[in-house]
C-alpha cells in the first residue's frame, strides 16, 4: 500500500517535498538529503505527521 507523505526540512522547518513510500516494506519514518531552497543547502528532510 503506497502512500503520499511530505518532507520538511530539519533546520527551517518548512514542508519542502511530496512524495509516496510503501508502508508494508517501509514502517518506520523516511529521511532523505534534499536541496532546501530557503536555506540554499542540502540538509536532511524528514517525514512529517
Amino acid at each position: 500500500m503506497r502512500v503520499n507523505i511530505q518532507l520538511a526540512c530539519t533546520e527551517c522547518k518548512r514542508r519542502n517535498y511530496a512524495t509516496v513510500k510503501n508502508k508494508k516494506t517501509t514502517t518506520g519514518r523516511v529521511e532523505l538529503n534534499k536541496y532546501c531552497p530557503w536555506d540554499k543547502k542540502h540538509t536532511l528532510h524528514r517525514e512529517t505527521k
